[in-house]
């Protein structure tokens, strides 16, 4: 069974950053794309970066230039480097991982990010 655990998020005023961590551990014998969505309350879950086994790196006209998304391959670990933080990017994010051959999609159980004006 495979779970996605995220830490890291928390408080922070605007302006500032926050890194958010997210580790995949069970049985798993490959990983594709890695990523962070985010949903705010009544609204749609949204993405907010993802990355691909090669290291190719998408992200949200939302964020572009305030965050950053990387992994470590080799631990089954992705970040998301938030700096520059806003008020609207308050939001519950979820680490999201396509595991195995079968591409799965997993989710992690969320951490609450909340920015502070």
């Amino acid at each position: 069974q495979v779970q996605l655990v995220e830490s890291g998020g928390g408080l922070v005023q605007a302006g500032g950053s926050l890194r958010l961590s997210c580790a995949a551990s069970g049985t798993i014998f490959s990983i594709n794309r890695m990523g962070w969505y985010r949903q705010a309350p009544g609204k749609q879950r949204e993405p907010v970066a993802v990355i691909s086994s090669g290291g190719r790196t998408n992200y949200a006209d939302s964020v572009k230039d305030r965050f950053t998304i990387s992994r470590d391959y080799a631990k089954n670990m992705v970040f998301l480097q938030m700096n520059s933080l806003k008020p609207e990017d308050t939001s519950v994010y979820y680490c999201n991982g396509q595991i195995g051959i079968n591409r799965n999609e997993y989710w992690g159980q969320g951490t609450q990010v909340t920015v502070s004006s």
